[in-house]
């Protein structure tokens, strides 16, 4: 399957980031169409494309925005999650700073279709760079008249923020996202209510990732039927998939949803030095991951669900048979311990206990009375927690034992398979010599 690129485009162009180079290329005319009609024919639109969340959860966006009332006297807030931080994801930051009027404009038609007056866009903090360009593109539509008072001519006002957050991995989760936005600790709230009804400073919010708001301005341009013309009828548009790991070319690929991963690793190159795939994640870690048989599988949110994972973030990380699976899920668990916000117990102490045991299988200590113990504490962590942490961190373990159990059964062998990776192995020859 060929690749589409559309919000990808036009990145080798040196301007792309700039005001000029994205109004080459129609920039802003789809805010002009989207003023021209009532907000709820653009939420008619947005529904009828059939666009889902590109944020991991896949929820149609359309139907979010339609949940937020209307006419209740309360402002409404929309809010982007441009937090990202989910390990093996690099799609976002890679749009903001290469298209980040896309992202602008975006935002600016959302806002107008849920009658919200301000919009805040949450930016990692370790990102700097990306922050200022997506700074300088709010400048900009400021200075151009399509943000501010009386946009366009149409009567609508928006104010836009772009606000740095402190690095949390926490705070991609949306209710976490709020309460750092309202000055609190970074901590997920117990819903219901849901922001739709009860966000952002207890007002209506609805909260988008980035890629999704991108989409918009091509769906109000070119139509619904133009977008439900590429992926498939339950999953339509392309995606934007930054694909990772032992490839021989990691990086971004656009493509419609229904490519296989087998298609798309032959736009990364194949996998490195004639090598096999071992397994494959394909939205970040917090999915569960898939093997070598799964390559076939297209990539839709209902065939790889079909699967046993989930398609997240749409971010494949791909390894081969160097790989210790043992290693490969107890980075993953220390890295979901470190960033626990710690308000829950089954994640701030499930946590903890599955990294301890874990590690005695990464030392040759493990024992057969181990992994029921380490499936009975996932399974008192996954739909137990506030937030979706703890179902991720629960995820990793079921999941590597399910195709991979024999390197947890003899933990003399994952200590082996832990210093078999040749990169690894050459390096540190390189530095003892």
């Amino acid at each position: 399957m060929a690749l589409t690129p559309v919000i990808t485009a036009h990145w080798d162009e040196p301007d792309s980031h700039t005001m000029a180079g994205y109004k080459r290329h129609a920039g802003y005319t789809g805010l002009s169409a989207a003023l021209a009609k009532t907000p709820d024919e653009v939420i008619g639109i947005v529904k009828d494309s059939g666009l889902r969340g590109r944020g991991g959860a896949g929820f149609p966006t359309g139907l979010k925005w339609s949940f937020v009332p209307q006419g209740d006297g309360k402002p409404h807030y929309l809010v982007v999650n441009a937090d990202e931080s989910e390990p093996g994801a690099c799609k976002d930051i890679p749009i903001m700073l290469a298209n980040p009027h896309a992202l602008v404009e975006g935002v600016l038609i959302t806002a107008y279709a849920i009658r919200a007056s301000h919009a805040f866009i949450y930016i990692r903090g370790e990102v700097p760079h990306a922050i200022r360009r997506v700074m300088a593109a709010v400048r900009d539509a400021y200075a151009a008249g399509y943000a501010g008072k009386n946009v366009l001519g149409s009567g609508f006002d928006i104010e836009i923020v772009v606000h740095s957050g402190a690095g949390a991995y926490i705070c991609g989760e949306e209710t976490a996202l709020l309460d750092s936005l309202e000055g609190l600790r970074g901590q997920p709230r117990l819903k219901p209510p849901f922001p739709a009804t009860a966000g952002l400073y207890a007002a209506p919010t609805v909260i988008n990732n980035v890629e999704t708001i991108c989409n918009i301005p091509t769906i109000i341009n070119n139509g619904v039927d133009w977008f439900r013309s590429f992926g498939t009828e339950k999953s339509p548009g392309f995606k934007v998939f930054a694909v990772s790991g032992h490839v021989n070319r990691p990086g971004i690929y656009e493509a419609p949803l229904g490519i296989t991963m087998r298609e798309l690793l032959e736009h990364a190159g194949g996998v490195r030095e004639g090598r096999e795939v071992k397994f494959w994640l394909p939205g970040g870690s917090s999915v569960p991951m898939l093997t070598a048989e799964h390559l076939d599988t297209p990539l839709t949110y209902e065939d790889i669900a079909a699967a046993g994972s989930m398609l997240g973030t749409g971010t494949p990380m791909v390894f081969d048979e160097t790989t210790s699976v043992v290693r490969a899920v107890t980075g993953w668990l220390e890295f979901y311990k470190h960033e626990s916000c710690g308000k829950c117990t089954p994640c701030r102490e499930g946590t903890y206990w599955i990294v301890d045991v874990l590690k005695r299988f990464r030392a040759g200590k493990g024992t057969p009375e181990d992994l029921p113990k380490l499936e009975e504490i996932c399974a008192q962590i996954f739909g137990r927690s506030f937030c979706a942490l703890g179902d991720a961190a629960a995820t990793p373990f079921p999941a590597a034992m399910k195709y991979f159990a024999s390197e947890f059964a003899d933990g003399t062998r994952a200590a082996a398979n832990d210093l078999f990776d040749p990169v690894a192995a050459t390096i540190f020859s390189g530095v003892a010599s």
